[in-house]
């Protein structure tokens, strides 16, 4: 392994040269030329002259290393001062990420660069401890519901298997409902692949046309008590191809689902100053504005889901939410007076780094 240089021994020898070399010339210049008097003749009066003296180089290289040693050890203090802050931060953090996330820095008594090194550090901090405990709490949301229908599952086909009077038929029917438990997994591990895709990023954008994809995702769509009609207005962007169209998937999805008999489903396309922007509106039961928060949080799912459409999982919008993020945007979504959702989702212009 390398072996790295010391920040103070660095600024030691910084600060150490000017010192040497300014010491150094005032030690020599003297040494070089000593005006001394002329001897003359008798009666006569003295007159001084400049010349060169025998140079000391004794004393001068004693001089010399008593320089450098003054200006190492000056060096080494003025270093040491400088660098104090920063060892402070540096072993105040080991801590805070070795042990406990919820500690922080704080303002040192200093205002300066090192205290806005702190407040970065700090702010890392509150944003990595945010991100452990939603995934924490996502772990054991998933947990549960990765754990229900299979036990679900499995008291069916206990009960079935105890039963001394199963016949063929109540065993087709327990099977029948051990598939579309298993079914609900399939579907429940879908969304959660689908939410890790979302958020590993766009590495290899594509030119396409967001009203396409809107398009061939309505066309998919069909409910018998739900009318989905489309406005897509030519809508060129730059991204992942299948994230974009599992966005648009999900969002009509959630507006068919949280809806209401006989209701609408809008999904629209337009660009502005080069944005593109997918809409998707619907009718529905009136969303509490406090309920918007949380909209986009895994397993939260919403009070107004019709019955009959319960195979949803509160994955619809995370994943819609990590995909944008992904395209370095973020979706908004407005409760409709009248009752029901909009969600936007506007995507950078095309080139824009992602």
């Amino acid at each position: 392994m390398k072996r790295r240089s010391s920040l103070r021994r660095q600024l030691m020898l910084i600060y150490a040269g000017p010192f040497f070399v300014v010491g150094a010339v005032l030690l020599t210049v003297p040494l070089l030329g000593v005006k001394e008097t002329a001897p003359v003749a008798p009666g006569g009066q003295a007159r001084p002259v400049e010349r060169a003296a025998e140079f000391p180089v004794l004393t001068w290289s004693l001089s010399m290393f008593g320089l450098l040693l003054l200006a190492l050890l000056v060096g080494w203090v003025v270093a040491g001062r400088f660098v104090a802050p920063l060892r402070t931060i540096n072993s105040t953090a080991r801590e805070i990420s070795a042990n406990n996330l919820h500690r922080r820095l704080g303002s040192m008594g200093r205002n300066d660069e090192f205290a806005e090194l702190a407040e970065t550090l700090d702010d890392l901090f509150a944003r990595l401890e945010a991100a452990f405990a939603a995934q924490r709490q996502f772990v054991a949301n998933a947990s549960h519901e990765l754990r229900t229908p299979l036990t679900a599952q499995r008291t069916l086909l206990q009960v079935a298997m105890a039963d001394p009077e199963a016949n063929v038929d109540t065993l087709r029917s327990a099977s029948e409902e051990v598939l579309a438990l298993g079914a609900a997994q399939e579907r429940l591990i879908g969304a959660l692949l689908s939410l890790s895709d979302g958020q590993v990023g766009v590495e290899r954008p594509v030119a396409f046309d967001l009203a396409a994809v809107a398009r061939r995702v309505a066309m998919t769509r069909h409910a018998a008590d739900v009318r989905i009609t489309t406005r897509l207005r030519p809508a060129p962007m730059a991204g992942d191809l299948e994230l974009v169209e599992s966005l648009v998937a999900n969002l009509v999805d959630n507006a068919v689902r949280h809806n209401v008999p006989d209701g609408w489903v809008e999904v629209v396309t337009e660009t502005e100053a080069g944005y593109a922007r997918v809409i998707v509106r619907n009718s529905g039961p009136v969303v509490p504005h406090e309920e918007l928060h949380r909209l986009f949080e895994p397993f939260q799912r919403m009070k107004t889901q019709r019955v009959g459409h319960g195979d949803g999982h509160g994955l619809g919008l995370a994943i819609v939410r990590a995909i944008a993020w992904a395209h370095s945007c973020d979706p908004v979504a407005r409760a409709l007076p009248e009752g029901g959702l909009e969600v936007r989702v506007t995507f950078p212009p095309r080139g824009v780094p992602q």
